[in-house]
């Protein structure tokens, strides 16, 4: 499980097993968990982070696109 980025202690990953779905990124912070597809920042699913925490995760993957995806595509190539 790749960490590719890691700010405000959130754990920025995508797992091995996601090689089958469309780029995206797992965002982790203890028990908290939100997944995001890289193409259109749209969010797959929240489980714990609150509104503002949420909003600051799209921020900062909209920002960090560009080593997400080189990232995953170095990793799933």
């Amino acid at each position: 499980m790749p960490t590719v980025h890691i700010e405000k202690g959130i754990h920025f990953r995508f797992y091995a097993s996601d090689m089958d779905e469309p780029p995206h990124v797992h965002a982790v912070k203890g028990r908290d968990k939100a997944k995001i597809w890289l193409h259109d920042l749209s969010l797959v699913y929240n489980r714990g982070f609150n509104q503002r925490e949420i909003a600051n995760i799209l921020k900062i993957t909209e920002q960090k696109r560009p080593l997400f995806l080189e990232a995953w595509n170095a990793y799933f190539s």
